[in-house]
């Protein structure tokens, strides 16, 4: 993906020299993001200085837009390391961002495995971008 140049279908929504930002197809919440290096590593202290700074410059970006953008109430920040932590791609590691609500967990996904979430994503990927491009 990250090779690729088909941003808007792949929806990624914003690129650095390091990192790029990308809306997540499968969501916990709308808005949920993915801050992903370039670079496959595995663990986060084989990132260099300028990919963990990077990192942290892309999450402040997208705090920012995404309180702007999507109005949650908060959000969880962090990384799934090692397939028994959640971690869907082992070897790339890859921080999320998920906006979260008050209320926003229900019964969906504890009795049929189905989340809900309330905004398509491609809308929110132009609400995202559009918001990412007016901070520089």
């Amino acid at each position: 993906m990250a090779k690729q140049r088909n941003d808007v279908d792949n929806l990624i929504i914003w690129r650095g020299k390091t990192c790029f930002i990308v809306m997540n197809r499968f969501p916990y919440n709308s808005g949920h993001l993915m801050i992903v290096p370039y670079r496959h590593k595995s663990q986060f202290s084989l990132l260099t200085k300028k990919e963990l700074s990077e990192v942290m410059f892309s999450t402040d970006k997208c705090i920012s837009a995404l309180f702007k953008s999507m109005k949650q109430h908060g959000l969880n920040f962090g990384a799934n390391l090692g397939r028994v932590a959640g971690a869907g791609i082992e070897k790339h590691i890859h921080f999320h961002l998920v906006p979260r609500w008050n209320g926003d967990t229900n019964f969906m996904p504890i009795l049929s495995d189905v989340k809900v979430v309330s905004e398509k994503l491609e809308e929110s990927a132009i609400k995202l971008r559009t918001e990412l491009k007016s901070r520089k």
